[in-house]
């Protein structure tokens, strides 16, 4: 029965209402664009915290990658030649402080094997002075430089090693991995007690600002700042910054955290390093 109302029919209702409910009740993702904004949504729904969710898009993004965009190049290798003495080895391995090195002869494009550090170690024990080097170094591996990160990393696991040497579509040696520098690539920079540290964690500046470094423990910044920063969510006062943000910030961005303003001035694409702090209200001694 028509009451004199107007009803206006649109064809398109039904195919918009069923694209909606699709959209609604399909949870699959189908790329990995849908598996990142799956997870950004569960870090804004606090199911997920900052670290988490870093090291989830790092592993995403890792699949992406290729050797060639994250290998130590060639000019910065540290390499040791075949015709090297215990003295020379000795004094590469000690001021590299790198655990494994690749053996070359008359040029880096001539690669002998791999020379594992911990394989010095019986020999220096046992008062060889000298000792033929071809007789502890180990295979190398090679690898392509468009080899796929993941790819590579499964390898490393499956295959158990640690290092391999990148040629370019040329052959020769462009470069060199480790399983290191695809574990960064996920999780961050990883440090130990060989790393240097060039910035000192909190430095005061003439200007009266401050100067410190993201990875400065939230315990010692409540100490200098007397300031009571929550130490159960976060480690470090990067981590509490990148939280006041929402997001991972890029440089020059500002937010305010407690009694500072606080603005990045160094950091990557990764994370942030380098942090510069205002005080809104006078300066702690």
């Amino acid at each position: 029965m028509n009451n004199g109302a107007s009803v206006t029919t649109d064809k398109s209702f039904p195919t918009r209402l069923i694209s909606r409910l699709t959209k609604l009740f399909s949870s699959k993702p189908t790329s990995r664009d849908d598996i990142a904004e799956l997870l950004r949504d569960a870090h804004n729904d606090n199911i997920l915290d900052y670290e988490a969710l870093d090291i989830m898009e790092g592993a995403l993004a890792v699949a992406d990658q290729q050797v060639r965009e994250i290998m130590i190049p060639r000019s910065q290798m540290t390499v040791i030649p075949e015709t090297a003495d215990t003295e020379q080895i000795l004094s590469l391995v000690t001021e590299s402080k790198h655990s494994r090195f690749p053996v070359i002869g008359e040029s880096v494009d001539n690669i002998k094997g791999i020379l594992l550090a911990k394989d010095l170690l019986p020999l220096a024990l046992a008062g060889h002075d000298n000792f033929n080097l071809s007789q502890v170094i180990r295979p190398a591996t090679i690898v392509p430089e468009s080899k796929r990160l993941n790819v590579l990393l499964k390898e490393f696991r499956e295959q158990r090693y640690h290092m391999a040497l990148v040629l370019d579509e040329y052959g020769s040696v462009a470069g060199l991995v480790t399983i290191e520098d695809i574990l960064e690539e996920i999780v961050g920079e990883i440090e130990d007690e060989t790393d240097q540290k060039g910035l000192q964690q909190i430095a005061r500046q003439q200007d009266g600002s401050f100067r410190l470094a993201a990875l400065t423990p939230v315990e010692d910044f409540n100490e200098y700042f007397g300031t009571g920063l929550s130490e159960d969510e976060f480690d470090t006062i990067g981590g509490i910054v990148t939280r006041a943000f929402g997001h991972l910030p890029k440089l020059g961005e500002s937010t305010t955290l407690n009694r500072f303003e606080v603005t990045i001035i160094d950091g990557d694409e990764r994370q942030i390093h380098l942090l510069e702090m205002r005080p809104l209200s006078p300066a702690p001694d």
